[in-house]
């Protein structure tokens, strides 16, 4: 019998989406799709993003002052909503980033395998 090598999508544990969302928006401006796109692309395909829980994200982050948004013309010529990191969203990033990395080693850890110093 055949080994299936299909890869799995991974389930995203609760504000991973809205982590991911600000570190691909630190690079810069982008509307819905490609900030999902962007996020399956570096997530080597496994994360499979959905609008019903993107959009979702992306507005509430922008009612607490971590984006701004602004309409604009996709690269398809089609009105999309631009959404860019503010003052607050870098802060929020930091932030979010150092305590998923402070989760991330301490399940390491459980699991037997120790992040490597200076992670």
């Amino acid at each position: 019998m055949a080994e299936d090598h299909r890869t799995e999508d991974v389930e995203l544990p609760p504000g991973a989406l809205e982590l991911l969302a600000l570190k691909v928006l630190a690079r810069g401006a982008l509307h819905g799709y490609a900030i999902a796109r962007a996020i399956q692309d570096r997530g080597a395909e496994r994360l499979r993003i959905e609008e019903g829980t993107l959009y979702p994200a992306l507005h509430r982050m922008e009612r607490r002052g971590w984006l701004a948004a602004e309409w604009g013309v996709s690269e398809s010529n089609r009105r999309a909503k631009y959404y860019r990191l503010t003052a607050g969203g870098r802060s929020a990033l930091r932030e979010q980033e150092s305590a998923w990395r402070r989760v991330s080693d301490a399940v390491a850890r459980v699991l037997g395998h120790p992040s490597p110093k200076g992670a």
